[in-house]
C-alpha cells in the first residue's frame, strides 16, 4: 500500500507522523546512552572494588594459602569481567548510540526536503486556483454588465422619444459589453482547463511522489530501529563466551581451595621445632619431718615415689626471674633491643633452619652468577690476547679481580650460614637425647628453653606449676637481652594500647620477660606478634610482658589512643 494513493489528502497528518518517528528514534538513542552509562559505571565500580581488595604487599609477603590464592584468582577474573562490561559499553556507544544520532540528523534533513517540496506543490496549485477563480469572477461580472447594456439598448430602441444618437450609443455599448463578456468567457475557460490539469498533476504525480519518499524514509527509519535493537543485543551476546570463561575461572579457583594444604602451610610457617614439655617430677618436702602414723598426709605419700625421689627436691629460688619481673615493671617501659638478626637466633629452631637454608640458596645463586661472569670475562680476555686488535686484555683484569673478590665474599657468607645451619640441626638432633636423659633422672628438672632459645638445667629457672593438658604448645620464647635493660627506662612513656585480648588458657610465665595470666583474664595489647609467636601485653595493674599468641583471643582496635 502506498501513502500517495491512500493518504493523498493527509499531508498534515503525515507531517506529524514523520516528526513523531524521528522523536521516537531519538528517545531510543537516549535510552541506549543511559544504558551504556550504566555499563561504564558498573565496570568502573568493579575495577575499583578489585583494586581495593587486591594485595598491596610484595609477592614475597603474600600468604601462600590456597584460599588466599583462589580469592586473588577470583579478583583477577572479576577484573576481566569488568573489562568485558567496558567492551559492551563501547559497542553500544559506537554501533548503536552513535549510529542512531547520525541517522537522526540525516532523517531530519531528508524530511525537511520532502515537506518543502510538498508545500511548494500545494502553493503552486493554490496559485492556479486563484487565477481560475479570478477569471471566473471577471466573466461573471462582464456578463452582468452585458445584460445591463442590453436592457438599456432595448429600452431606448423601443422609446419613440429617444434620439437616434442615444440609440446608437446604447447599441455600441451593448456590443462592447457583449464582446468583453465573450473574452472573459474564453479566459475563464482557459484558466479552468489549466487549473484542472495542474490539479490532476498535483494529486496524481507530485503528491504521490512526495508521499512515497516520506513513506520510504519512515520505513527505513523502522528498519534502522530493528537493526539497532539487534546490535543492542549482539553487543551483550558477543561477550558472553568470555564472561563464561571468567565465571569458569572463578569456579576453578573455588575448586583449588585445599584445606589440607593450608593446614600444612600453617604448620610449616609456625613450626618452632621445640619438644613439648615433659612431666614434672614429684618433689617431696616432707623428708625432714618426723613420720607418725597419725600424719595422714605423709603416710599417704606413695612409697614408690619416695624411693624414686630419694633426696628432697630442689626448692624454688626466692630470686625467681618471675618475681624479678614483677618487681621491675620498668623493664617493659621500652621495647628491648633485639639481638643481631644475622644468624636468625631470635627465631625458633625450625624457623631459623628454614631462614638459614633460604639464605644459603640465595647466596648460592649469586655465587653462580659471579662464576658465570668470571668465566665470560676469562673467555673475552683469551680472545683479546689472540686478537689484540679487538681490545686490550689488561682492561678486563680489574673487572676479573672484582668478580673473584665477590666470589670469595659469597663463599665466606655461605660457609658462615652453613655453620649456623649445622649448629641448628645439631641442636635439634640432640634434643631427643637430652629429653631422654632428663626422664631417667627425675631429681634433675626437664631441660627447658631459655629466652635466648637455648636449653638450661638451672632449677632456679623452673616454676613448678602444672600445665593444663588442653593448652596448645607454647611457641619459642622471646629473647630480650637482660644485660641491655637499665634503670634509664624508668622515665620512658608506656607503649600505647592497640587492642585487648582474653586468655583462653592459664600461663605461668616461667621465663624472664613473660607475663603470668589466668584463664579468662583480660589484658591490653601494646605490641603485635612479630612472627615469633609472642604478643606483648599489659595487665590492668600496669605489669607488662610477653604472652603466647596462641593462648589468647586478640581484638585489635582501630585509631586507638595510648593508655
Amino acid at each position: 500500500m502506498s501513502w500517495g494513493t491512500e493518504l493523498w489528502d493527509q499531508f498534515d497528518n503525515l507531517d506529524k507522523h514523520t516528526q513523531w518517528g524521528i522523536d521516537f528514534l531519538e528517545r531510543y538513542a537516549k535510552f541506549v546512552k543511559e544504558r551504556l552509562d550504566i555499563e561504564q559505571n558498573y565496570a568502573k565500580q568493579l575495577r575499583n572494588l578489585v583494586k581495593k581488595y587486591c594485595p598491596k604487599r610484595s609477592k614475597d609477603e603474600e600468604p601462600r594459602f590456597t584460599s588466599c590464592l583462589s580469592f586473588y584468582s577470583v579478583l583477577n577474573e572479576l577484573n576481566d569481567y569488568a573489562g568485558q562490561r567496558e567492551v559492551v559499553a563501547e559497542e553500544m556507544a559506537h554501533k548503536v548510540y552513535g549510529e542512531l544520532m547520525r541517522y537522526s540528523q540525516d532523517l531530519k534533513a531528508e524530511r525537511k526536503h520532502h515537506l518543502q517540496e510538498g508545500r511548494k506543490a500545494q502553493q503552486y496549485l493554490d496559485h492556479c486556483w486563484k487565477q481560475m477563480d479570478n477569471s471566473k469572477k471577471k466573466f461573471e461580472r462582464e456578463c452582468r454588465e452585458a445584460e445591463k447594456s442590453q436592457i438599456t439598448y432595448d429600452r431606448l430602441d423601443n422609446d419613440i422619444n429617444a434620439t437616434k444618437s442615444e440609440v446608437e450609443k446604447a447599441k455600441a455599448q451593448f456590443y462592447l459589453r457583449t464582446h468583453m463578456a465573450d473574452e472573459s468567457k474564453n479566459e475563464y475557460a482557459a484558466q479552468l482547463q489549466n487549473f484542472n490539469a495542474e490539479q490532476w498533476k498535483h494529486f496524481n504525480n507530485a503528491i504521490p511522489h512526495i508521499f512515497k519518499n516520506l513513506q520510504d524514509m519512515d520505513e527505513r527509519r523502522t528498519v534502522k530501529l530493528g537493526e539497532t535493537y539487534r546490535s543492542f543485543a549482539e553487543a551483550e551476546r558477543r561477550v558472553i563466551p568470555i564472561i563464561t570463561k571468567c565465571l569458569d575461572g572463578m569456579v576453578s579457583a573455588a575448586k583449588a581451595v585445599d584445606n589440607k594444604r593450608d593446614s600444612s602451610i600453617v604448620i610449616e610457617s609456625f613450626k618452632s621445632g621445640f619438644e613439648p614439655p615433659g612431666d614434672f617430677p614429684f618433689e617431696d618436702f616432707s623428708q625432714n619431718l618426723s613420720r607418725t602414723g597419725s600424719d595422714g598426709t605423709i603416710s599417704n605419700t606413695p612409697k614408690g615415689d619416695r624411693d624414686r625421689d630419694g633426696a628432697p627436691g630442689p626448692r624454688q629460688d626466692p630470686k625467681h626471674p618471675m618475681s624479678r619481673t614483677k618487681n621491675k615493671l620498668w623493664l617493659f617501659g621500652k621495647k628491648p633491643k633485639a639481638p643481631s638478626l644475622e644468624d636468625f637466633s631470635h627465631l625458633p629452631p625450625e624457623q631459623r633452619r628454614k631462614r638459614l637454608q633460604q639464605r644459603i640458596d640465595e647466596l648460592s645463586k649469586e655465587l653462580q652468577k659471579e662464576m658465570d661472569q668470571r668465566d665470560a670475562l676469562n673467555k673475552m680476555k683469551d680472545v683479546y690476547e689472540k686478537n689484540p686488535q679487538m681490545g686490550d686484555p689488561s682492561s678486563l683484569q680489574p673487572k676479573i679481580s672484582e668478580t673473584i673478590c665477590n666470589m670469595e665474599k659469597l663463599r665466606s657468607e655461605i660457609h658462615k650460614n652453613e655453620t649456623w645451619l649445622a649448629e641448628v640441626e645439631g641442636k635439634q638432633s640432640s634434643r631427643g637425647d637430652r629429653r631422654h636423659s632428663a626422664d631417667n633422672h627425675h631429681h634433675t628438672p626437664q631441660g627447658r628453653e631459655s629466652p635466648e632459645g637455648s636449653y638450661t638445667d638451672d632449677t632456679s629457672q623452673e616454676h613448678h606449676t602444672p600445665h593444663k593438658h588442653s593448652s596448645p604448645p607454647q611457641p619459642g620464647q622471646p629473647n630480650p637481652d637482660p644485660h641491655e635493660f637499665d634503670d634509664e627506662f624508668d622515665d620512658d612513656d608506656p607503649l600505647p594500647v592497640i587492642g585487648h585480648c582474653k586468655a583462653l588458657y592459664s600461663f605461668d610465665g616461667q621465663n624472664e620477660g613473660t607475663l603470668v595470666m589466668a584463664e579468662d583474664e583480660v589484658l591490653y595489647i601494646i605490641e603485635e606478634d612479630k612472627g615469633d609467636g609472642w604478643t606483648r601485653a599489659r595487665k590492668q595493674s600496669g605489669e607488662e610482658g610477653y604472652v603466647p599468641t596462641s593462648y589468647v583471643e586478640i581484638t585489635m582496635e582501630k585509631n586507638s589512643k595510648g593508655s
